[in-house]
């Protein structure tokens, strides 16, 4: 399986140079989305429940202490399957030129975020985990043009 630096540095590739918020988001979608089209994950490091959304604690430490990123170099673009590029070129299709505060916001308002962090007061540290299952069930639930 790939990680999700491997997904990272590949939206890096595709999208050029970030914020690493609008990165993390870009990197759970990209797991959301595999998880309803492709029937499987698309990598293995759990998504945690963070104040600004969710997060990849992995990803998180290959870029620490920066506001913007442009790589990432334990990451290996060319790990992935046609199926993943497929998907998360299909993920930046529709949420790649988003703002990340944009992309912050709208994890906020969705359940599988909301459910990880139920009980954590607003903008208290959390690192529950967001469950695969919450993610599936909820994106397959969208309308097909929902994305």
């Amino acid at each position: 399986m790939v990680s999700a630096l491997d997904v990272a540095a590949f939206i890096l590739r595709e999208k050029g140079p970030m914020t690493t918020m609008k990165l993390q988001k870009l990197v759970y979608y990209s797991q959301a989305w595999s998880l309803v089209w492709d029937e499987e994950p698309l990598f293995s490091e759990e998504i945690q429940a963070w104040a600004n959304g969710p997060v990849v604690p992995e990803l998180f430490h290959a870029h620490k202490g920066l506001f913007r990123v442009d790589s990432i170099p334990d990451g290996d673009p060319s790990k992935l399957d046609a199926k993943q590029i497929d998907t998360i070129r299909g993920v930046l299709g529709y949420y790649g030129d988003r703002k990340s505060q944009w992309l912050s916001d709208l994890t906020h308002m969705e359940d599988p975020w909301k459910n990880a962090r139920k009980g954590c007061p607003e903008g208290a540290s959390s690192c529950a985990a967001i469950s695969l299952a919450d993610m599936a069930e909820y994106y397959g639930s969208l309308p097909p043009e929902s994305l």
